[in-house]
């Protein structure tokens, strides 16, 4: 029988295999030990599965700043990975392959965080053991990574604090800060399809790495070739650490801080309905909505662990079909809003009850906005916020999110800083907050309550009051530092509740911003394109606009076109914005498009804003917005219609 590694290459001589996949599946086949490796690669030679051979192994998957992403469960899966029968139906083992989710590239992934943070340490003069954090959702093979994570990591001389049982990804990031741990680690692919997982990396503020860690953390993981080490000697191991209730508690302790008007929502016979999508967050949520005194209804056919996310097609809140079992619980329970998280509880979505007792889905724009606009309206009524002080107060977004929050804080007199996409950015924006109090503060930041931390920020530095992203990731103060789906809900509840205090659908109090503040409106696209072939068509098409911009859109001209990735930006705050493949495109009617690739998902995105401003102090009348409204939509539908037929051109 021909050796397999030859056949591989007859295979590449034949034109079946890229060059890409056959060095990777070479040096896969030298470098692992274990023996599923070559079972696997010899089933999908046998059957002739070049396409799945190629999205294996056409690349190895790279540690980048948001750590690792990828497919755990392979589009075929192979008798070897199958294995013995597991529960919820899934395959024994994870997709072989470099360009995958396995025990391989989490042993690689660990290794090079703990080397990183040993020399970062002794670089800092610090004679101590490395300190990880890490938590995992209810995602196939999320404990088995999180087990082998924590057990490389001891073998390498670092001590993990590991939850005993799935936790958030917020949870997590506030877990490094409560614990004093050197970075963190959580496995997760958020609210990506069940085939794939991730690994994704905080470090000791509780942030999702940026530089220079990032680089760092990057060289590192990837120059390790093998998942096996050599272990240090058994006495300089790490220890074990088990979080569970203690923390939760300490954790909630905060969330409840987050309560601007405790009076008005322990008034409020708000009834919610609430779902984790099979997902991490009632851990949390559910006990924390009873503590508050809302009518928490669950869920329940959602409420049980499980990788496959069964009763919907995406386990993401930003989907209408992901809500439907809510919708339907909260029609017949007469319910006043549904909120439901994604598995790790980092994001959340809301349907809301109407005038006409119809439920309808809100975006991420404008829980957003409404949530900055409670909250700054709020903390001005109760003298928080002065106009001595709304200078040092501050709102963060992305650049591909509405700018109605940018109106609302500076019309009130706050800064609106934006952030390139991704929370990390936001996060850092936090740690830079809390360098700049005095030194005194700085050291016992941590340990002091949400009031006394508040009043330092607005004295010394800057006070977060909120932000968020419009991919439904939101946060509300700085005791984490990364989109809270937790909290996000126990301030969305709050502001629901001053609605009905009011009389108010959530819709009227929506209307009621608008009138105020502008009618801003956004449509979010997306293409996608998987696999090595959908890979090379994204890149393709960031290049293509990147070099040749459109000089008309849907028949207006081109105003202005912004390149994240070759020009230099800076924010409101003088820093300057890091490079991303990021094209903005400004028309000269007012509406905008911003082009990306995501950095998560085979897609490229494009985000579509339009707005009408009032003019003068004279708010728009309902007359107004409801003329307004559809004309606006209509002008981002043709936006999108053209979007879609000018990308078909670029890839022809």
């Amino acid at each position: 029988m021909i050796d397999l590694r030859a056949r591989i290459q007859q295979a590449a001589a034949a034109g079946h295999l890229l060059s890409g996949s056959v060095t990777n599946a070479l040096q896969l086949l030298d470098r692992s030990a274990s023996p599923l490796v070559e079972r696997s690669i010899a089933e999908l030679v046998d059957a002739g599965q070049w396409d799945e051979l190629n999205d294996r192994f056409f690349k190895t998957l790279a540690f980048g700043t948001g750590g690792l992403r990828g497919r755990t469960i392979g589009k075929l899966v192979t008798a070897a990975e199958a294995g013995a029968p597991q529960p919820l139906g899934r395959p024994e083992f994870p997709c072989i392959g470099t360009n995958a989710m396995n025990y391989y590239n989490i042993s690689r992934a660990t290794q090079g965080l703990v080397l990183y943070l040993k020399d970062w340490l002794a670089s800092q003069g610090a004679k101590v053991k490395p300190k990880l954090a890490i938590a995992h959702d209810t995602r196939h093979f999320s404990r088995q990574f999180a087990e082998l994570t924590a057990e490389v990591a001891m073998n390498l001389g670092c001590d993990v604090c590991l939850f005993a049982a799935p936790r958030s990804t917020p949870q997590l990031s506030f877990a490094v800060r409560h614990e004093g741990a050197n970075a963190g680690i959580v496995i997760t692919a958020s609210h990506n399809p069940p085939h794939d997982n991730g690994y994704k990396v905080y470090f000791g503020d509780g942030a999702q790495v940026v530089e220079p860690h990032a680089s760092g953390i990057i060289k590192r993981v990837n120059a390790i070739e093998s998942e096996t080490f050599d272990a240090v000697p058994a006495t300089e191991r790490g220890e074990l650490i088990v979080l569970g209730e203690e923390n939760d508690a300490a954790y909630m302790e905060r969330l409840e801080s987050l309560v601007l008007d405790r009076p008005m929502v322990e008034a409020s016979d708000l009834k919610i309905v609430f779902t984790s999508i099979h997902g991490t967050g009632g851990t949390i949520i559910k006990p924390m909505l009873k503590r508050l005194g809302f009518r928490c209804s669950p869920v329940a056919e959602q409420e049980v662990p499980d990788g496959r996310f069964p009763t919907v097609k995406s386990p993401n809140p930003e989907n209408a079909e992901a809500l439907s079992l809510g919708i339907a619980q909260a029609r017949a329970e007469g319910a006043d809003l549904v909120i439901a998280t994604d598995p790790d509880c980092d994001r959340m979505g809301v349907a809301v009850r109407n005038r006409a007792g119809e439920l309808e889905l809100f975006t991420g724009n404008q829980i957003g906005s409404l949530m900055a606009y409670y909250r700054v309206k709020t903390l001005i009524a109760q003298g928080v916020i002065t106009p001595a002080n709304a200078k040092n107060a501050v709102i963060i977004k992305t650049f591909v999110t509405t700018d109605l929050q940018k109106a609302i804080a500076e019309r009130n007199g706050l800064r609106c800083v934006e952030t390139l996409t991704g929370f990390k950015y936001i996060g850092e924006k936090l740690g830079k907050y809390e360098k700049a109090l005095p030194a005194a503060v700085r050291d016992q930041y941590r340990t002091l309550g949400e009031k006394e931390k508040r009043q330092a920020r607005l004295e010394h530095s800057s006070y977060y009051v909120c932000g968020g992203e419009e991919s439904y990731g939101y946060s509300a103060a700085d005791f984490i530092r990364d989109k809270d789906g937790n909290g996000a809900t126990v301030v969305f509840a709050e502001v629901a509740a001053y609605a009905k205090s009011r009389g108010l659908t959530l819709p009227e109090l929506l209307d009621e911003v608008y009138a105020e503040y502008g009618y801003y409106l956004e449509k979010n696209g997306s293409l996608t394109f998987e696999g090595a072939e959908g890979a090379m068509k994204i890149a393709k098409l960031v290049t293509s606009f990147a070099q040749h911009p459109p000089t008309s859109v849907d028949g207006i001209a081109v105003s202005a076109v912004r390149n994240f990735a070759t020009e230099t930006f800076y924010d409101v705050e003088s820093d300057k914005i890091p490079k991303e493949n990021m094209i903005s495109i400004e028309l000269a009617d007012g509406r905008r498009i911003a082009v990306r690739p995501s950095g998560t998902e085979p897609k490229i995105k494009f985000y579509m804003f339009g707005s009408r401003i009032p003019i003068g102090d004279q708010p728009f009348t309902q007359d107004e917005l409801a003329n307004i409204a559809p004309t606006v939509k209509q002008l981002l539908e043709d936006l999108w219609t053209w979007v879609q037929s000018d990308v078909a051109e670029r890839l022809k």
